[in-house]
C-alpha cells in the first residue's frame, strides 16, 4: 500500500511508550540481576520475582525482541550489552533511570496536553506539587532521583577529555547533586580539591558518595541556596544540567550568583543539551519537552545560552560536543583583570 510506510511509522511512534514501560518493568523486577545471578529460565524468573509464568514469558519475549536479552525461556536467557546496563551493580548502571522514567516521569507525561496549554509542568498537573517540592519533602524520592540523574552520566568522561584541569586547584560543583561528576573529575586529577554545593537535603547523598569513592580529605560539601550565595575562590565551577530546570530570569540570577563568587581567573563549565537551529538532533528536542513535563524547565539554543551568560557578566569561550548529544560550554568572566 502506498501509505503503508507512514502508517507503520505512526504505529511505531505510538507504541514507543510500551517499550519504555517494558524496560521499566525489567528494572523494577530486577530481571537483569536475576539473570546475572544464574536464574535464567522463565520458571526461575517467575519464581524469583513472584510473578505468573505467563506474564514473565510474554515480557521476556518482548524484551528479547528489543535487544535487552538473548536466548529463550526453556534454555535460559542471557544479558546483552543493553541488559548489562540495567544491572543494579553495574558500574554504569542505568537501572534507576529506567525506574523513575517509568514511574513519576511517565505519569507526568500523561499531562502533556495541559502542560503545553498552560506552561505548568506535567508533574505539577499530575501530582499537585512541583518536582522540586516533592523531592525536598521525601528523602527517599530525592535519593532515587539523584541515582537516576547519575545513571545518565556517560558523558562525564567526555568532560575530562574536553577541558584541561591542569592549572586548577579547587573545583566547585554548583548544584552538584549526588556528586558523580565531581568524583569523576577528582578521581582523574588527584591534585584537585573539590567542593560540592547543593540544597541541604541533597548534601548527605553527595557526602556519602564522595567519601566512598574518594576517601576523606579531598572534598567538602556545603548546603545552601544557589540563588543566594555559592562558595567562592574556585578555579573551576561546574554546572551540570541545572540551567535546564529554570526559566530565563532564574537562570540569569543563578549565573550571576556564580559570577559573583568566581575569581577573574576562574572558568565555568556548563553541561547542557543545546537545541540545534536546524532541528537535526532529536534528543535535545525530546529532553526540551520532557523538562516541561518534569519541572517546567527547558533546553536552549546556543544563542539562548549566550544571552543568559551576557546578562550575568559572563562570556561564552568555547563549546565542545559530548556523548548523547550533550555539550560542554566553557564560560569566562566578561571582564578580566589586566
Amino acid at each position: 500500500m502506498a501509505d503503508g510506510q507512514p502508517a507503520r511509522r505512526v504505529v511505531d511512534l505510538l507504541t514507543g511508550a510500551w517499550q519504555a514501560q517494558a524496560l521499566h518493568a525489567a528494572a523494577v523486577l530486577d530481571l537483569p540481576d536475576h539473570i546475572h545471578a544464574g536464574r535464567t529460565t522463565t520458571a526461575e524468573l517467575a519464581d524469583a520475582t513472584g510473578s505468573r509464568t505467563d506474564g514473565i514469558e510474554r515480557l521476556m519475549r518482548l524484551l528479547t525482541a528489543m535487544g535487552v536479552f538473548t536466548g529463550g525461556g526453556a534454555e535460559g536467557y542471557r544479558l546483552t550489552d543493553v541488559g548489562e546496563l540495567l544491572r543494579t551493580d553495574h558500574e554504569r548502571s542505568m537501572r534507576d533511570m529506567a525506574v523513575i522514567y517509568g514511574e513519576e516521569f511517565h505519569r507526568a507525561w500523561g499531562a502533556v496536553v495541559p502542560a503545553v496549554r498552560t506552561g505548568t509542568s506535567g508533574f505539577e498537573h499530575t501530582f499537585g506539587t512541583t518536582l522540586r517540592a516533592h523531592l525536598a519533602a521525601d528523602a527517599g524520592a530525592a535519593a532515587k532521583f539523584q541515582r537516576a540523574m547519575n545513571a545518565g552520566n556517560v558523558f562525564f568522561q567526555d568532560v575530562l577529555d574536553s577541558y584541561d584541569f591542569g592549572s586548577a586547584r579547587t573545583v566547585v560543583d554548583v548544584a552538584g547533586g549526588g556528586g558523580m561528576l565531581l568524583s569523576t573529575v577528582l578521581a582523574a586529577h588527584p591534585e584537585l580539591h573539590g567542593v560540592l554545593f547543593d540544597l541541604p537535603h541533597v548534601v548527605p547523598v553527595a557526602e556519602a558518595h564522595l567519601t566512598r569513592t574518594l576517601g576523606p580529605g579531598r572534598h567538602r560539601t556545603v548546603g545552601g541556596d544557589v540563588f543566594d550565595e555559592v562558595p567562592g575562590d574556585g578555579d573551576v565551577y561546574l554546572l551540570s544540567r541545572v540551567l535546564q530546570d529554570w526559566d530565563d530570569a532564574h537562570a540569569v540570577r543563578l549565573l550571576s550568583t556564580i559570577r559573583a563568587a568566581m575569581p577573574d581567573r576562574a572558568r565555568l563549565l556548563i553541561v547542557e543539551r543545546v537545541i540545534p537551529t536546524d532541528g537535526t538532533a532529536l534528543l535535545p528536542l525530546l529532553w526540551d519537552l520532557h523538562l516541561l513535563m518534569a519541572a517546567g524547565g527547558r533546553e536552549r539554543t546556543l544563542d539562548g545560552y549566550r544571552t543568559l551568560l551576557d546578562a550575568a557578566g559572563l562570556r561564552l569561550e568555547s563549546v565542545r560536543e559530548l556523548a548523547l548529544e550533550t555539550s560542554l560550554l566553557v564560560a569566562a568572566p566578561a571582564k578580566e583583570e589586566a
